[in-house]
């Protein structure tokens, strides 16, 4: 899109990554489900961090992760969400700034410590998330900087941000905002769980056109249209949705409009090490790819080469060159 300061602005639970490799056994005997992702209360934090091996400390957080792909591909982007004024804070506006990313929200004084989610990566990729939202649910319509978002082509909300009253307040703001100025909002469904406690209102920001853009997965999508055929759920969404793009692991992923329909491969991994941010930096390339006028197609590569990435190692970040692989890979985004 031409006249944009920003690629893609991201808004969604500012939260700082707390990941440690372990093993089912460790997994059972904490009474975890695998692979499963739950809210816990500051006690059940401090007592999970207590237990846990050594751990590496880094911003997370679904948009935050997929902002900062978008900056690594060589993209220029912002991010709005929530910390608090203490270490955790600082560590995660420290990382996000240090990717390239825009991020001037004020941190939350005097009240709920930073957010952070406990990552358990276990040999097989697998990642169990135990996650204390804190000051990231404190977002609010105050801290949605109208000009930011004006300045953005699209601006991309987290499925995980649609709950406390407040957040949803500012979710609902900046769509408004981005529309008015002409601008695209995305939205990521971002988990099953987020889906079957919010399936009507997802559904109608969809329908309504409050979002133009939806990410999810295949699991995501049955639960959003709660049938268990795959291509009953694909029509459904694309009678429902102007632009979507769903994530297939390692089939790759759909791109379709209510006219057209691209599938492209995954792009081929020596091994995956964690699956941790998969969603979020597919999204990174799909959004910068659409930002920059590329075809769906494109957008589609270059979210699979994303994600790749990312699962080769642990952390939802990458830890090389985005912008770089692309080049390399013929999806030079100056090029687009």
């Amino acid at each position: 899109m031409t006249n944009s300061r920003f690629d893609v602005l991201g808004i969604g639970n500012a939260i700082v990554d707390i990941l440690a490799r372990t093993d089912d056994a460790f997994l059972v005997g904490e009474n975890l489900v695998k692979g499963s992702m739950r809210l816990i209360d500051t006690e059940e934090a401090e007592r999970l961090y207590a237990h846990m091996g050594p751990a590496i400390e880094i911003s997370g957080g679904s948009a935050g992760n997929t902002i900062a792909g978008v900056a690594s591909l060589g993209g220029d982007g912002a991010y709005i969400g929530k910390v608090a004024d203490d270490h955790l804070g600082e560590i995660f506006a420290h990382d996000i700034r240090a990717t390239g990313v825009h991020f001037e929200t004020a941190p939350l004084v005097g009240a709920d410590p930073t957010a952070r989610s406990m990552i358990l990566v276990t040999p097989d990729g697998e990642r169990t998330m135990n996650t204390y939202l804190g000051a990231c649910q404190r977002l609010s319509p105050e801290d949605i900087d109208a000009d930011l978002v004006s300045a953005a082509s699209i601006t991309y909300l987290e499925g995980y941000l649609w709950d406390p009253p407040l957040a949803k307040e500012a979710f609902r703001r900046a769509a408004d905002i981005a529309h008015q100025a002409g601008r695209q909002v995305a939205l990521t469904l971002s988990d099953s769980f987020c889906v079957d406690r919010f399936r009507d209102e997802f559904l109608g920001l969809i329908r309504t056109g409050a979002v133009d853009i939806v990410f999810a997965n295949e699991t995501e999508l049955h639960a959003l249209y709660q049938t268990a055929d795959f291509d009953t759920a694909l029509a459904a969404l694309r009678d429902d949705c102007r632009l979507a793009a769903v994530t297939l692991g390692e089939k790759g992923s759909l791109a379709m409009t209510r006219a057209e329909t691209h599938h492209v491969n995954a792009y081929p991994v020596d091994s995956v090490v964690d699956l941790t941010g998969a969603g979020d930096l597919y999204a990174s390339g799909f959004l910068l790819g659409l930002a920059r006028g590329a075809d769906l197609e494109t957008c589609a590569r270059l979210g699979g080469l994303a994600a790749s990435e990312v699962i080769g190692h642990i952390g939802a970040r990458p830890e090389v060159s985005l912008g770089e692989l692309a080049a390399q890979s013929g999806l030079a985004v100056a090029e687009i």
